[in-house]
């Protein structure tokens, strides 16, 4: 398939304070600089939007980081007019003395020496984020030019780096008022796939910060606009109000956050957490305010304090009879929205992206604070422990009933094709590596695309009508509904904990759907089924969305096809704009005939298919956002809507 197009969206804990002195000395180094830039992959994660935002994160970072030490309340990012960033906190400074293992001033050694940083050695940070410390200076190895401003005991100080070379020594240039960290850089055209930054991408992430770092003010400002964009984001509540936050267009079961909070030797552990009226879970974890999406044992402890304790509630109460069964974790965890937020000085991540963490003191310290602080309150207000407990038994009837209805949907190996459901035609090639399936709408476009398609690779599932809303159903309905039990079917990696993805049947699932309101939402309804219920599919690459075209242009029979209103445009400018012109706009598959589908929008060497990602550093974001369109609740979504509008184009009422 190598001829696709594929498109790629105030901790103040006194016992976890500095440890020593914080000057100079204090900054160690581990290795130098020279492979960022020939590398940059290795310490961003990619040179695509995602790695230039992560330059921020990683700046902002290190101000969060004072804040956790105990020093500094208020963060300002500024994306200036050239597309440049400015941070600046009020932190103490970093330091300007001589370090003097390197015989060169601290700060820039920070800036110029991969893994140089107070958070090696014990002496400066006792906590700390950053990607493994390496944030400052590959953040100045990837700039066009960096320049950082140090505020301390007075003065000013100043240096400048291009491409993370020194420009000239730091300098003392003026005197000041107070304390704290300027640094202003812009990202490299030679690095970067893109320089643009995104106002709303920096938002999310910054609101993120400012929840997770109680009483710390982060100021965002777009200087790009006529009238610069500012928002400010301050949470005296921290974790409580983020919960709040992701409940905020649901209803929640009762009005308290539940909220756990103690240290357990050098770990401190925080969890906020409250049931709603949903049945999808939205928990997020983290560790030293860095986002775990693969959870680690931090997760495993909060999980396992949250099963033991209601059940032991449970059967205490007499909600649950000694001879029942128990309620599973999955049961108790139906509509609950939870943060956990730890902070340990030596985090052990498995992988470079911190993806999930390994440290087991913490699994053991969460279990204990969780279970301590959840028994204590559950005995405290019992008329909100019998809400829950009710809730999670009848999500535990409905597990069971869903136990059944899966069984139905199981294939007895991966290649049974006995067991395939009728409508799929299926493809004759069983190297999955070569294999697609196309979710089609409607029977019409299925017949065009079952005639247009390659029959050894490519399969079709024709779906009638729109699919069941996962975001209104228990797993239990979801599973009896015909459409959804055929794909799963198809696809067949089985769901939930049966879930397997080595016996994915084809390497590329394509939601082939018309460019209208309708096709949008019946590819929004199955996108929130595989994001609810399949998601690995979707972090792995395997979930695509064809692109048909939306116009058909004759002339002098010669045939072209647009893709959008712009695209059009190019092409009428290049052929001429007069009466010889036939266009065409499609309303629907259905109206192209299988050849018209296959040049367009099924052949490999043609077609243009968008990948569907997960920006797992987004990750309730992207919940808040299936929630507001998918939900029960109008007004929100009515507002998502009007807020979003002038995004939207080829609109078809």
């Amino acid at each position: 398939m190598s001829g696709d197009k594929e498109l790629e969206n105030n901790f103040s804990g006194t016992s976890l304070e500095v440890d020593g002195e914080y000057g100079a000395d204090q900054i160690q180094i581990l290795e130098g600089l020279e492979a960022v830039r020939k590398r940059p992959g290795m310490y961003i994660g990619s040179t695509s939007v995602r790695g230039l935002h992560h330059l921020v994160y990683e700046i902002v970072d290190n101000s969060v980081d004072e804040v956790l030490a105990g020093y500094g309340s208020k963060i300002t990012v500024v994306i200036r007019k050239d597309n440049s960033i400015r941070v600046i906190d009020n932190g103490r400074g970093i330091p300007i003395g001589i370090n003097h293992k390197a015989g060169l001033p601290a700060v820039e050694v920070v800036f110029t020496v991969l893994h140089a940083g107070g958070k090696f050695g014990g002496g400066g940070y006792k906590v700390s984020g950053g990607l493994h410390g390496v944030g400052a200076s590959v953040v100045n190895a990837l700039s066009e030019w960096l320049e950082v401003t140090v505020h301390s005991d007075g003065k000013m100080y100043r240096q400048r780096y291009e491409r993370g070379k020194v420009m000239y020594p730091l300098k003392e240039i003026g005197s000041t008022d107070h304390t704290g960290t300027e640094v202003v850089f812009l990202p490299d055209k030679e690095i970067f796939e893109e320089t643009v930054f995104d106002f709303d991408t920096l938002r999310q992430r910054l609101r993120e910060m400012a929840f997770l770092t109680k009483g710390l003010k982060i100021v965002l400002k777009d200087e790009r606009l006529e009238e610069p964009k500012i928002r400010e984001f301050h949470y005296e509540g921290g974790i409580k109000e983020y919960v709040e936050y992701l409940n905020r267009h649901k209803d929640p079961l009762y009005p308290e956050i539940i909220y756990c909070e103690g240290q357990r030797g050098d770990v401190y552990v925080e969890v906020a957490m409250q049931h709603n009226d949903s049945y999808q879970e939205g928990t997020y974890s983290f560790v030293n305010n860095i986002t775990t999406p693969e959870g680690g044992t931090h997760l495993t402890g909060f999980r396992n304090a949250l099963t033991k304790t209601f059940n032991d509630y449970a059967k205490k109460s007499g909600l649950l009879k000694e001879k029942d069964e128990n309620l599973t974790g999955e049961d108790i965890r139906e509509g609950l929205a939870a943060i956990i937020s730890i902070k340990i000085s030596e985090p052990q991540f498995e992988g470079q992206t911190k993806q999930k963490l390994g440290n087991s003191e913490a699994r053991g310290a969460v279990e204990s604070v969780v279970s301590e602080k959840l028994t204590y309150f559950l005995e405290q207000n019992p008329s909100v422990a019998k809400i829950i407990c009710d809730k999670a038994i009848l999500a535990q009837r409905a597990r069971d009933a869903a136990r059944k209805a899966r069984d139905l949907t199981r294939r007895k190996t991966a290649l049974d094709s006995t067991a395939l459901p009728g409508k799929l035609a299926d493809c004759s090639d069983k190297d999955p590596k070569n294999c697609e399936i196309y979710i089609v709408e409607g029977d019409s476009a299925g017949g065009s695309a079952k005639t247009a398609r390659n029959r050894a690779t490519q399969a079709i599932l024709p779906l009638r009508g729109k699919i069941l809303n996962v975001e209104k159903a228990r797993l239990d309905r979801i599973l009896t509904n015909e459409e959804i039990k055929a794909m799963i079917t198809a696809f067949g990696t089985g769901i939930g904990d049966d879930f397997d993805i080595s016996k994915l049947r084809y390497y590329k699932i394509v939601i082939m759907t018309d460019a209208d309101v309708d096709g949008a939402h019946i590819a929004t309804l199955m996108l929130t089924f595989l994001y609810r219920f399949m998601p690995e599919l979707i972090r792995k690459g395997h979930v695509y969305l064809a692109q048909p075209p939306l116009y058909k242009i004759d002339r002098n029979k010669k045939v072209y096809y647009a893709y959008d209103d712009k695209e059009l445009d190019q092409i009428l400018t290049e052929i001429g704009r007069d009466g010889n012109n036939k266009i065409q706009r499609y309303k629907g598959l259905g109206e192209m005939d299988a050849d018209q589908l296959w040049d367009t929008t099924m052949d490999p060497e043609k077609r243009i298919l968008l990948r569907v990602n997960i920006d797992e550093e987004s990750e309730s974001e992207i919940d808040l956002v299936f929630n507001t369109l998918m939900g029960d609740k109008v007004e929100p979504r009515r507002e998502f809507i009007e807020e979003n509008a002038k995004y939207v184009k080829n609109l078809d009422i």
